[in-house]
């Protein structure tokens, strides 16, 4: 049966060798199903049903890439973009999060309308490179950020509305920088799983110093799942307020993000089993199809746009060739659903730590940009810091994009201006006129 699904023979491997990569790709990605509560439910979403979306969007989009793909990716709500939901379009731009879930399932519709057209591949080549960069490490800026404000690392001065450091003698701000210094560690010594150790160390620390609500954990670690009712199919019907050019923005914001986090992730990570063997490369229109549905069902349970985890290297370097691996995936995750009580109990002090680490993750591809080259660095360097000191990724974009835009038109380097450039130029022009 197993052999008729994933061609394990075809691959190379064995049962044994794909589950063990399952299980490797669990324990790395794991995390979310703290940190993505605990970043959505400051947009008022509750946080109970948050963890039960997360965890069923992991598994309908996992158990998609399994079956049809034959892919050993996993998917899950993609960090960085679920600040941007949070931080941005809720709390920064005042949409409700039923709008922004609205947002979310648009932007799934459209890059399913995308993977099965020409149009896909049509963005992906032409939109600027220093900007995929840019926003890539925009968000990684600011997740970090986001992270260390929510454990009071650090803090709004009330005078002069700069950021100063918080009082780090005692409290959640120790507890998350000695949990931040733990989970450096067991990164640096590369054990699996360091992220959710770290969070799970962290945690135990603050139940010995009084930082972890025991209360929450209700009587016992297993329960039943929270219901989804209160955020399932919660889109907003209020097309005054989504059919704006404003809104538009957000859209795209969320579907470009899913594009190159998904492409990415895919190029990276087959680049380490060869990518062209093993026909992935056929199956590449497949395993994104998987992406897309999964964000248009994330939507619909609740959550934030669903993407291919980078963390499913994990897995392909312990040896996962097929859907195997991300089906041993979902069937963790599957039982994680009924230890609720146990991630209900972890504090922000603990998920702070993880949240850094990830926002470096995400920073890494600011190494790709030419800053070298003036029309290149000029609006990368735009976009990172209006993002960051405005947290709103579409400003950071808006004028990254007309600044690299402008400065090729008047350097005499128009030819390296395609059209998706100009007509997106355009249109941020023309929001900068009537914003």
């Amino acid at each position: 049966m197993l052999e008729k699904w994933f061609k394990l023979k075809e691959h190379n491997v064995t049962p044994g060798i794909e589950i063990i990569a399952g299980i490797t790709t669990f324990l790395t990605m794991a995390y979310i199903l703290v940190v993505n509560p605990m970043i959505l439910s400051s947009t008022k979403m509750p946080k109970d049903p948050l963890f039960t979306a997360t965890a069923v969007s992991v598994i309908i989009a996992t158990v998609l890439m399994a079956f049809w793909a034959n892919m050993p990716f996993a998917l899950a709500p993609g960090m960085g973009i679920n600040a941007f939901f949070t931080y941005v379009v809720v709390l920064g731009k005042g949409y409700s999060w039923q709008e922004a879930l609205t947002g979310v399932f648009v932007s799934g519709i459209l890059f399913l309308v995308l993977s099965l057209t020409g149009l896909r591949q049509a963005l992906v080549n032409d939109f600027p490179e220093a900007l995929k960069y840019a926003v890539g490490a925009s968000l990684g800026l600011m997740i970090a950020t986001i992270g260390m404000k929510n454990c009071g690392l650090i803090i709004v001065d009330g005078t002069s509305s700069r950021f100063i450091l918080g009082d780090i003698r005692g409290g959640a701000p120790l507890l998350a920088l000695v949990g931040l210094a733990i989970t450096a560690v067991i990164l640096a010594l590369k054990i699996k799983g360091g992220l959710l150790l770290g969070i799970a160390i962290t945690t135990i620390i603050g139940i010995i110093t009084g930082q972890t609500d025991l209360s929450l954990l209700g009587g016992s670690p297993v329960s039943l799942p929270p219901s989804i009712g209160p955020i399932f199919f919660s889109f907003s019907g209020d097309f005054s307020r989504i059919l704006t050019l404003d809104f538009l923005i957000v859209i795209f914001t969320f579907l470009f993000v899913d594009i190159f986090d998904t492409l990415g992730t895919f190029l990276g990570v087959m680049h380490r089993v060869g990518i062209d063997s093993g026909n992935y490369k056929e199956r590449i229109p497949k395993a994104l199809m998987c992406d897309a549905i999964g964000t248009i069902a994330g939507a619909i349970v609740g959550t934030s746009t669903v993407t291919t985890y980078v963390e499913s290297s994990a897995g392909v370097t312990a040896g996962g060739r097929t859907g195997l691996t991300s089906f041993t995936v979902s069937v963790l995750f599957f039982i994680s659903l009924f230890f609720a009580p146990l991630f209900r109990i972890v504090p922000s002090a603990a998920t702070a730590p993880a949240m850094i680490i990830v926002g470096l993750f995400l920073m890494e591809v600011a190494t790709r940009i030419n800053f070298e080259d003036i029309a290149e660095g000029v609006p990368a360097i735009l976009t990172i810091l209006v993002t960051a000191l405005t947290v709103s990724i579409s400003d950071g974009l808006m004028f990254g994009w007309v600044s690299l835009t402008l400065i090729k038109l008047f350097s005499g380097r128009i030819k390296e201006l395609n059209a998706v450039t100009l007509v997106f130029a355009a249109i941020f022009i023309l929001k900068m006129a009537f914003m």
